[in-house]
């Protein structure tokens, strides 16, 4: 059983499952079309439910008991929620900037918009003009959104597969920190990315992109959880103090990946 192994290697097998689930989203590219895009919607706002679940009572909960418990915080801990919240909002404010940051570097560099094949726009023409072209322009906007959506997507992983190495890492550590709220979370996890990896794969079937070219790069987008995962378990059994900050970390990057982008994209199209 997974519960009687170490917990750097339950966390390996917890991310794995979110990854093989990432997979299993991305590989629906082969018989959804856009047509679909109801039952998108129902599972992005069912991941976020489910999302917002996991974070408090398999992240912030036991965050809160540690830093309780530990005494450094006040003897009956009336401080406990210093750690929490500061990691809360560090782990929200790196995604906005994660975020801001791939957003500034498209801007100052707009020829990266066409090293997979976009057409250019505003070339010039044999008298030395330029001109506009707007299906090409359109196209670009499109394939911008496609690129910010993929690479978002991949960086949210890196915390979501953090928020599992840590809560595997931490159990025992309170009553709260379980094996079965471990589990839980990898479960909760596992389920949003299902229609995240379809999220990235049908857009990039849309921009013409093959249909196994759509799966691999959605299922590509889950890959960095085993690694963060296996770290995050790593870091915080060598590192008990710091388990507040990085359970309130994940679950401020969670929560912040259901506002910004999971809920937005749910109502896209007005569903």
């Amino acid at each position: 059983m997974i519960k009687d192994y170490r917990p750097v290697t339950q966390a390996l097998l917890g991310t794995l499952l979110t990854w093989g689930l990432t997979a299993a989203g991305a590989a629906v590219v082969v018989v959804v079309r856009g047509k679909q895009r109801k039952l998108l919607d129902v599972s992005l706002g069912f991941a976020a439910g489910v999302m917002i679940a996991a974070s408090y009572w398999s992240l912030l909960a036991p965050a809160i008991e540690m830093a309780t418990e530990s005494k450094i915080y006040g003897v009956d801990g009336e401080y406990a929620f210093v750690p929490v919240g500061i990691g809360f909002l560090v782990g929200a404010a790196f995604v906005y900037g994660t975020d801001a940051l791939i957003s500034s570097f498209y801007e100052q560099n707009p020829r990266r918009r066409h090293q997979s094949g976009v057409p250019r726009t505003n070339e010039p023409s044999e008298l030395g003009t330029t001109y506009e072209d707007p299906g090409n322009e359109a196209k670009n906007n499109q394939w911008k959104r496609i690129l910010l959506l993929v690479i978002a997507i991949t960086v949210h992983n890196i915390p979501e597969g953090l928020a599992v190495g840590v809560g595997f890492g931490a159990i025992g550590s309170s009553p709260s920190a379980t094996f079965e709220n471990a589990r839980n979370l990898a479960l909760g996890i596992g389920i949003q990315n299902f229609p995240e990896g379809l999220a990235v794969s049908l857009p990039l079937q849309a921009a013409g992109f093959s249909t196994f070219k759509s799966f691999w790069y959605g299922q590509l987008s889950g890959m960095v959880e085993p690694l963060a995962g296996v770290l995050g378990a790593a870091c915080v059994t060598l590192a008990a103090p710091v388990l507040p900050y990085a359970l309130a970390f994940a679950a401020g990057a969670m929560i912040y990946v259901v506002i910004d982008d999971i809920v937005p994209e749910a109502h896209q199209r007005y569903n």
